[in-house]
């Protein structure tokens, strides 16, 4: 089994990496697992407090059943992925169940971060994207998909993405094996990592 981490900053374009990656790799060979299921629970916190929290800080993640349910894969067993609301910041109480494949990707903007899950991934993808492009995919992202308007994101990103970014991931990347410039819109680093990935599973 091949386990592949895709970290970046957030709008980096990890995700468009993982669909890429799957287009090229061989049809039901591939797992997604996404960091984004693994924030705790708030459902505890009132909802004014919930809209306070700091996504993007390693605490923010249940790293340890992250790292359980990658192991537990590695191991030939079927996992319960959480689903995460990020509208009520609250974990849903179906599941995703996740069955082990020959190749495992695992995205998220802090999984290099976590020293504990490094030796659990077989190579270790970094997407770089320019500041200004990342933001523009946030907003895109925030104002779609996570019911945020402008001022709301703005405030976010200058309050903890852009510091959390500086001080935890960017630091991260330096535990990459590969590093795929330009963000997910890199093709010829999608197709070598994909080869090497091909190449890797084909090994005895």
């Amino acid at each position: 089994m091949l386990v592949i981490g895709i970290a970046g900053g957030s709008g980096s374009g990890k995700t468009t990496v993982v669909k890429h990656l799957i287009d090229h790799l061989p049809v039901n060979s591939v797992s997604v697992i996404s960091q984004d299921s693994y924030y705790h629970d708030n459902s505890h916190l009132p909802i004014e407090e919930r809209k306070n929290i700091n996504f993007d800080h390693p605490k923010a993640i249940d790293f340890e059943l992250l790292c359980t349910h990658i192991a537990e894969l590695k191991a030939e067993k079927s996992i319960p992925q959480p689903i995460y609301s990020f509208l009520t910041s609250t974990r849903m109480s179906d599941c995703q169940w996740i069955n082990p494949t020959k190749i495992i990707l695992v995205e998220g903007i802090l999984l290099f971060t976590c020293l504990e899950l490094l030796p659990l991934l077989t190579l270790k993808i970094f997407v770089d994207a320019e500041p200004d492009d990342r933001l523009t995919r946030i907003i895109e992202r925030d104002t779609q998909l996570r019911g945020r308007n402008l001022a709301e994101i703005l405030f976010r990103y200058h309050q903890t993405v852009k510091p959390m970014h500086q001080q935890f991931i960017e630091p991260s990347k330096r535990y990459a094996d590969i590093i795929i410039p330009g963000g997910g819109f890199n093709q010829i680093a999608i197709e070598v990592l994909a080869e090497l990935a091909m190449r890797k599973l084909e090994k005895p």
